[in-house]
């Protein structure tokens, strides 16, 4: 039987969710934050000096403006992110990784890739799941 491409989409959706929730679930249970928060302190220790603007960050988890600045106060009380002045312009500010959210990515980022494997084994349709671990083993994924 040929799948469409929309039949292959919509396997590939579906395979995305089950992984998705198993690793928010245990991102949640373990270290308290969601996949948005880890994702937000991934880019956020990727970037030269551990520091974004705010749009940058927006972009970088793909997040609109209203959902980063709730996300980036959150992360300010949980005292895992610190903003930062700009040194050459004044009103600008960034959003930097505090050394508690470095500490907890650290261990968060153990989590992520344990559940994460542990997942994709789990995927329901076996066709999805090969497709995903031949692309994420890949090097079209960077």
């Amino acid at each position: 039987m040929t799948h469409s491409r929309g039949d292959r989409w919509l396997a590939l959706a579906l395979a995305q969710a089950h992984v998705h929730a198993r690793i928010e679930r245990d991102l949640h249970r373990r270290h308290h934050i969601v996949f948005s928060e880890f994702t937000a302190l991934k880019a956020l220790s990727s970037a030269e000096l551990q520091e974004l603007r705010i749009q940058e960050l927006a972009e970088a988890t793909a997040l609109n403006q209203s959902s980063i600045s709730r996300l980036v106060g959150r992360l300010d009380r949980l005292g895992l992110t610190e903003r930062r002045k700009c040194e050459f312009d004044k009103r600008g500010v960034y959003i930097g990784l505090s050394p508690a959210g470095a500490e907890l990515l650290a261990t968060a980022t153990k989590t992520f890739e344990t559940v994460l494997n542990t997942a994709l084994e789990t995927i329901p349709d076996a066709g999805s799941r090969e497709a995903i671990c031949m692309l994420l083993d890949s090097s079209l994924v960077r």
